[in-house]
């Protein structure tokens, strides 16, 4: 812990010094009306806590190794998979409301499905938090039809920003459905991931995610966020990472730390690329994993979802 304030206390540029230091801990008081009786996550990859028993990230580090299961243990409160029942459905690969899943596996449930499966058992009471995690595998469906061959680049646009608008469909039925605090993050900036960089296509795959995140955006605003819907931007904060990562205690942003190759369709960037669903302690380039950024060429490791879920805790108490 002392080593991981020295890292975040050094000093910082101006435009992500709030964010570092955010990311750590502040020794300030948010007075915060909302106490999470339960918190229930929906979503993909980024969100996944091992519905198939790993998730998208390093496993088996011992500690919090995911942005959700952060924010419940900053509340005090732990989270686990639907799978182990628990409250977080959210499944690696999944679409928002679109089949096939990134990697072309029909039977994954779309956010869309998840939302279905807890209604069709549970209703949301007045002090639940409910996070939503979308858009990442439709970003990458969409891309690699694109790149080959198979629609334009403009289709592909297209076709992502009906799915951030769709993305807006869900939470407005979680709100017609009874949630009173909806916490969701869209999709990083793609272009700024590995995957991106291997394929010099960082430009089309910034675009995509703009695309996604302003089809949500757009559409909830034209709805209404109201008091009980909060977007948490995912974009913002891990552009900070990946411009900085000095300022977070990562050095390497340009490779990935796992070497746990998929000879199938894995990630859904295409057959024998590493897949983080398969990564643990012995499938390492290094046994140093807070030092990198990225698990695999999309998903993150367990330093970023840590200072990602905290600082996600603090912008969800700042609201509620």
């Amino acid at each position: 812990m002392a080593y991981q304030w020295r890292r975040c206390l050094a000093p910082l540029a101006a435009g992500i010094t709030a964010v570092a230091l955010s990311a750590c801990g502040s020794s300030s008081t948010v007075e915060s009306a909302l106490t999470p009786s339960r918190i229930i996550a929906f979503g993909d990859g980024h969100s996944d806590l091992g519905q198939r028993g790993s998730g998208y990230t390093v496993n088996g580090t011992g500690g919090i190794a995911n942005w959700s299961e952060q924010v419940a243990r900053d509340y005090g409160l732990s989270l686990k998979p639907s799978a182990q029942g628990g409250l977080s459905f959210a499944q690696g690969n999944a679409r928002v409301s679109a089949k096939p899943d990134a990697a072309g596996e029909a039977s994954t449930p779309t956010l869309a499905e998840q939302i279905d499966a807890f209604l069709a058992a549970q209703q949301f009471g007045q002090t639940d938090l409910v996070l939503v995690s979308g858009g990442t595998a439709d970003i990458i469906v969409q891309a690699r039809a694109a790149l080959a061959g198979q629609i334009t680049r403009e289709a592909a646009a297209q076709q992502v920003r009906r799915a951030g608008q769709a993305l807006t469909e869900q939470v407005q039925r979680l709100l017609a459905s009874g949630a009173q605090h909806v916490a969701v993050i869209g999709s990083y900036d793609l272009g700024a991931s590995v995957w991106a960089r291997d394929l010099q296509e960082q430009a089309f795959l910034r675009d995509l995610t703009r695309q996604f995140n302003e089809g949500f955006k757009v559409s909830m605003h034209a709805q209404g966020f109201g008091n009980r819907a909060l977007y948490v931007d995912f974009e913002y904060y891990l552009n900070n990472i990946t411009t900085g990562p000095q300022y977070f205690g990562i050095e390497h942003i340009d490779r990935p730390v796992c070497t746990s190759v998929d000879a199938g369709a894995g990630i859904g960037i295409g057959a024998g690329q590493v897949n983080s669903a398969l990564c643990n302690s012995t499938t390492l380039v290094s046994p140093q994993v807070e030092r990198y950024g990225f698990a695999d060429a999309i998903y993150l490791t367990p330093t970023v979802h840590q200072q990602f879920g905290s600082w996600a805790y603090g912008r969800i108490r700042e609201r509620w």
